[in-house]
């Protein structure tokens, strides 16, 4: 019976001081932690002002076609009231004023013929006068609000 106490005090003793890891107190526990500092130059901002609509409108006017080639049965009717010529039927004298030196007859215009679409160079005035010529009602000589006239004549009338 010796032997086994002696064993029993053997193995508290080592389960005591031999297998358990000793804890550290947390006062003694020093975190470090590693900060990277970045540095960042910042760019001058650009203050982007956005293009009026009076820009918007020029811009696209000048990608319009300027000239139109004839094809079979057309009409100057029909060409002035295609949206990249002048979106306005009535405006087809404006083709025919510029266009006179081919164009004897404005009834009679044939297939192939290149016409000049004038954009520029022509007044409110002319273009009155263009509708008039035309039929349009004396109510509604001034061109549409989606004619397209130069931006200035736009302008003029109050669409832009």
């Amino acid at each position: 019976m010796k032997k086994l106490i002696w064993l029993a005090i053997a193995f508290s003793l080592m389960f005591a001081w031999g297998c358990a890891k000793k804890q550290i107190p947390q006062d003694d526990v020093v975190v470090v932690e590693e900060t990277k500092v970045v540095v960042v130059e910042e760019e001058p901002v650009v203050e982007v002002v956005p293009p009026t609509p009076m820009e918007i409108y020029e811009s696209e006017y000048k990608k319009l076609p300027t000239s139109h080639v004839v094809t079979k049965g057309e009409c100057l009717w029909w060409i002035a009231e295609y949206q990249q010529v002048y979106n306005d039927p009535f405006m087809w004298p404006l083709i025919y004023k510029a266009n006179r030196d081919i164009i004897k007859n404005p009834d009679l215009i044939y297939a192939g013929q290149t016409l000049e679409v004038p954009r520029t160079g022509y007044s409110l005035e002319e273009v009155k006068e263009s509708r008039k010529k035309a039929g349009a009602s004396w109510k509604t000589l001034e061109p549409k609000q989606d004619a397209v006239v130069p931006g200035e004549m736009k302008a003029a009338l109050g669409y832009l």
